[in-house]
C-alpha cells in the first residue's frame, strides 16, 4: 500500500508540474478577450448579465418589482457587475499562479510577493490594452479592483496550497521513498521463492510412484 501511494505521488507531481501554469495562462487569455471587447459590446454584456440577476433576485425572493423598478436597478446594479467581473477575473487567475508556483518550489513570501507582482502587472497591461480599444480607456479604479481580487485569490490559493501540503504536495523524503521500494522489492522476492517452493512440492508430489 505504501509503495502504492509512493507511486500515485510521483506520477501526479509528474504530471501536473509541466502543465500547471496551463490554467494561468488560459484566465490571461479570457481576460484578454473581455478587455478586447468594444465599450458598446461589453457594456452589452454587463447589462445583459445583470438584467439576468436582477429578475432572478425578483422572481426567487419575490420582490414583486415592475418593469420600471426592475430597469432602475439594472442600472444601478450593473456598475458594480462590472467591477465584480474585474474581481473576479484577477481572483481566478491569482490562485492559478499561487498553485504551479508552490508545485515548483516557490514558498512563503516569494509565494505571495510573486503571485502579487504577477498579477499587477498583468492588471496594468490589461488597463493599457483598453486604451486601444473602441470606446474604452484604461481607469486606475479598475486596477485597483483587480489587485484587491488578486490579493483574495492570492491568499486562497496559499490556503489550498498549506491544506493539500499533506495530501500530493508532501514531499517524501528519497531515503524513506527507497525503504519503502526495498520492502516492496523484498516481498516481491519473498512471493516469487514461495511459488518456486510450491512448484517444486507439486513437483516432486507428481514424480512419486
Amino acid at each position: 500500500m505504501n509503495y502504492f501511494s509512493v507511486f500515485v505521488k510521483k506520477t501526479i507531481r509528474y504530471l501536473l508540474k509541466p502543465l500547471s501554469f496551463v490554467p494561468a495562462i488560459l484566465v490571461m487569455v479570457m481576460i484578454y478577450r473581455f478587455s478586447a471587447q468594444t465599450a458598446v459590446v461589453s457594456s452589452d454584456l454587463s447589462q445583459t448579465l445583470t438584467e439576468k440577476i436582477v429578475h432572478s433576485i425578483n422572481y426567487r425572493l419575490g420582490m414583486d418589482w415592475t418593469p420600471a423598478e426592475q430597469a432602475l436597478r439594472v442600472m444601478t446594479f450593473e456598475y458594480y457587475v462590472r467591477k465584480l467581473a474585474h474581481f473576479g477575473e484577477f481572483l481566478l487567475l491569482a490562485v492559478t499562479l499561487v498553485i504551479p508556483l508552490y508545485v515548483h518550489g516557490v514558498r512563503k513570501a516569494r509565494l505571495f510577493f510573486l503571485t502579487m507582482l504577477i498579477c499587477a502587472l498583468y492588471a496594468l497591461s490589461d488597463e493599457y490594452h483598453q486604451s486601444f480599444i473602441e470606446g474604452r480607456s484604461p481607469q486606475i479604479l479598475d486596477t485597483a479592483v483587480d489587485c484587491c481580487g488578486s490579493l483574495v485569490g492570492t491568499l486562497l490559493g496559499w490556503a489550498a496550497c498549506h491544506i493539500g501540503k499533506k495530501t500530493i504536495f508532501k514531499p517524501l523524503s528519497l531515503e524513506k521513498e527507497r525503504q519503502i521500494i526495498k520492502r516492496y522489492e523484498e516481498k516481491q522476492k519473498e512471493r516469487r521463492k514461495r511459488q518456486k517452493e510450491r512448484e517444486k512440492n507439486r513437483s516432486r508430489r507428481n514424480r512419486r510412484p
